[in-house]
């Protein structure tokens, strides 16, 4: 029996770039559900709709990308799906409010399609299944890809994860925001460094303990914690 195919939804209002990206997905193995109108798209959101990955454009009709960024992460059914925001917009500030909102990838026009498709790939090998942990304190199981704590799953998204991840395999190394920019999102990003403050704050918010230390000066290390998990 064939493996399923995963189903991306692309939400995109230029015909052309719509069609193209939808090809390449689909040329790739995905499913590929698409809408030009982000007041469709929201509709289709917020009745639950199938999706194992979000490629959003942000200038949209009807409802924004980042209105839909948001409607997705109020989902608990897309708590674990990754977004990845495909847009012309290359400001900092955009960018910045796409990754406290949540998004996995932000990638700017003009694009180049093989690349987009290798970094859908990227988002869904990060995407992993829950499972159960009965480990008390901070639990990272780097197979599935799912951070607990006290037993308890905790909501991280793929970013997140990563960073969570990275500092915990080596714990006594201090990280600069470049060499966390590196490892987690790619050689080939370019944007502003404080993405990756963005993103420690979040995570630190998605716990009760620490987690994530700051070296004044130098950049960040994992918190000296009792932790668990496999195969940290």
């Amino acid at each position: 029996m064939s493996e399923e195919k995963k189903t991306v939804m692309v939400v995109e209002d230029d015909r052309h770039i719509n069609e193209v990206v939808t090809a390449y997905l689909t040329e790739s193995g995905f499913a590929v559900v698409s809408f030009s109108d982000g007041k469709a798209a929201l509709t289709a959101i917020e009745t639950g709709a199938a999706a194992d990955l979000f490629v959003l454009d942000i200038m949209l009709p009807g409802a924004s990308g980042l209105t839909l960024l948001q409607a997705i992460r109020a989902r608990e059914r897309y708590n674990d799906v990754p977004v990845m925001m495909l847009t012309a917009i290359a400001d900092e500030y955009t960018q910045l409010t796409s990754f406290e909102a949540l998004a996995d990838d932000y990638v700017t026009k003009p694009f180049s399609p093989k690349v987009l498709v290798k970094r859908a790939q990227a988002l869904m090998r990060r995407r992993g299944d829950l499972s159960v942990s009965r480990e008390e304190g901070v639990f990272i199981d780097a197979d599935g890809y799912q951070a607990y704590e006290n037993g308890s799953p905790v909501k991280l998204t793929l970013r997140e994860f990563e960073l969570l991840k990275l500092f915990w395999q080596n714990k006594n190394l201090v990280f600069t925001r470049q060499q966390l920019l590196d490892a987690v999102w790619g050689y080939d990003y370019y944007g502003d460094e404080r993405i990756v403050d963005a993103h420690i704050k979040n995570l630190r918010k998605k716990f009760t303990a620490p987690v994530v230390a700051t070296v004044k000066g130098v950049g960040y290390r994992a918190e000296k914690t009792e932790t668990g998990g496999r195969p940290l």
